[in-house]
């Protein structure tokens, strides 16, 4: 036993985005699911390594309504972390690599002999493809306030409230709400740079994130309040990079932060173009890092 197939699905079509592919939001709760299959299969559990500190996502096809998608995981001592699971996520009809997901545990280091003992049957090395690229690989700071983030330039993109509807099989809110509020937000946020949504539709284009990481700091519960607060942290001639910041509303309590790389696509080429001139300035004034 090394790889376990953990995910059998299918794209919906009121799943996918104004790009006419799967939102992220649906990236993150498919392998929210394997990732709940493979504990089962392995046995692992936070008892033995601890909460997961982060889920790093790089996304490498497009999946578009009606794609079978499969994922298959496993446990890379050679990853980023001390205890790396890797997903694989492939379409399920061409086998062709549509997204990876590293989920970060930072067990004891005591514990390192006896983890990769207990896990053996469940190793594989750590495929190139899944490799941190244009994020850092470790948790993000987790001491934003609101009022701080606003000072340095950041700004409101999104309020809402934790339903029934968002709470997952642990009782608090799941990858996917944070993602949700996170992809409703971020149209805002493009607002506030030259590639406005007139820009983009002018010339064809669509909003693209290519690599993303989700750190939870402090969980929420049905009926607490959010607001995501966003920044930029960089920007070159092919993409730029953003911090959304999810906090409880009423108490300014962080609870999640999430890193994307964001670049825009020909909608009509399926590829990546480079950002105006105008933009690079305009987004090397905003940063918040």
């Amino acid at each position: 036993m090394t790889i376990q197939e953990t995910l059998f699905s299918f794209v919906n079509r009121w799943e996918c985005d104004e790009n006419d592919h799967l939102n992220v939001q649906f990236y993150f709760s498919r392998f929210e699911e394997a990732d709940r299959q493979f504990r089962l299969l392995s046995g692992l559990s936070e008892t033995l390594v601890g909460a997961r500190r982060v889920r790093h996502v790089r996304y490498h096809k497009e999946l578009r309504t009606g794609d079978l998608i499969t994922i298959q995981s496993s446990i890379a001592f050679d990853g980023p972390h001390m205890l790396t699971v890797v997903h694989e996520m492939r379409d399920g009809a061409s086998g062709a690599l549509a997204a990876t997901a590293l989920d970060g545990y930072e067990p004891n280091a005591n514990s390192a002999k006896t983890l990769r003992q207990r896990f053996k049957d469940f190793q594989t090395p750590m495929i190139k493809e899944a490799a941190p690229r244009g994020i850092q690989t470790g948790p993000a700071a987790l001491r934003a306030t609101p009022s701080g983030l606003q000072a340095k330039g950041a700004e409101i993109c999104y309020r809402g409230t934790v339903l029934p509807r968002d709470i997952g099989v642990d009782s608090k809110a799941d990858d996917q709400y944070a993602l949700s509020c996170c992809t409703d937000g971020v149209p805002h946020v493009w607002q506030r740079t030259p590639m406005t949504h007139e820009y983009l539709t002018e010339n064809g284009y669509g909003r693209v994130a290519v690599e993303m990481k989700l750190t939870w700091s402090t969980p929420l519960k049905t009926g607490d309040t959010v607001i995501v607060v966003t920044g930029f942290t960089g920007v070159n001639s092919k993409f730029f990079t953003m911090r959304h910041h999810l906090f409880e509303s009423r108490t300014n309590r962080l609870a999640a932060t999430l890193d994307v790389v964001a670049l825009m696509m020909d909608l009509s080429s399926r590829k990546a173009v480079e950002l105006p001139e105008e933009a690079q300035n305009n987004l090397s004034k905003m940063l918040i890092d």
